[in-house]
């Protein structure tokens, strides 16, 4: 019993790491600091705490407004793969088995090719991208394995008397999703949902370090680490170690919660 315990125990340190870093991202500006080539290159100090690039921007400040746009199109992205991947994985349980077979079918084509491999094929031919079309269709192209577990969920909750009750009574798909669905199945789901948010921020940071993120105007984790050649050549470690802290803080925070709801709901 106490190893039971102990196991679905809340990752306050997780929650209150991805808690901090969040708070202190909303209360960044918008806009990448300013250049000064007089300051390029200085290392961690007092008045520059985390260094400055070759451009002379503060990097504490990067970080922050960096942090503000890979946990935007985190969220985001996560978002619309959440909704679409429920919508789709109900109308599979709801259609005709010919329907659900010839969906089942298409998301299992989809399904082998490598969501990293379409996210840069979409992106690359999409051109240069912003916040909302990174997160577009970074959630565009992830949502498949969520809507297969809906659709198993909703397949058994449809045969439960309650719902069989309010369809009789004339309830319906989105009512039933809404009231008796999704309470339902949303434990089976929300590790999933925490994971994308966790595969969003890495797909965003790999695009932007191969250059297919967002515009050079706007700063990102991944921007931040896309410069890691200049890095090496002006010995600028700060410029390496500093973003990948944080990415790596915030897909541990995020993988420790997941983790937790797993456990939590016996998912």
């Amino acid at each position: 019993m106490a190893m039971r315990k102990r196991k679905k125990r809340f990752p306050v340190v997780a929650f209150a790491g991805l808690g901090l870093v969040v708070f202190g991202c909303s209360l960044a500006s918008a806009q990448p600091p300013r250049m000064e080539l007089g300051q390029a290159n200085i290392a961690p100090g007092v008045l520059h705490w985390f260094g400055t690039d070759h451009l002379g921007r503060d990097l504490f400040a990067m970080i922050w407004s960096g942090g503000r746009v890979s946990l935007a199109i985190g969220f985001l992205g996560a978002l619309v793969s959440g909704i679409v991947g429920i919508v789709v994985g109900t109308t599979c349980a709801f259609s005709s088995s010919k329907v659900d077979a010839l969906l089942c079918k298409g998301m299992e084509i989809v399904l082998s090719v490598p969501s990293l491999l379409l996210v840069v094929l979409i992106q690359s031919l999409g051109g240069e991208g912003s916040v909302w079309s990174l997160a577009l269709v970074i959630g565009l192209t992830s949502w498949i394995p969520l809507a297969l577990v809906v659709r198993a969920e909703v397949q058994t909750l449809r045969r439960e008397p309650f719902v069989q009750a309010a369809w009789a009574m004339g309830a319906g798909p989105f009512y039933l999703l809404r009231k008796h669905l999704f309470p339902n199945f949303f434990p089976s789901i929300a590790y999933m949902l925490v994971m994308s948010v966790r595969d969003a921020i890495v797909f965003e940071s790999t695009l932007s370090f191969m250059g297919l993120g967002i515009g050079f105007e706007r700063v990102s984790w991944g921007s931040l680490l896309s410069m890691a050649d200049q890095a090496f050549l002006a010995g600028t470690w700060w410029m390496i170690v500093v973003p990948g802290v944080f990415l790596v803080l915030v897909m541990t925070c995020l993988s420790d919660l997941g983790e937790f709801m797993r456990r939590r709901w016996n998912v």
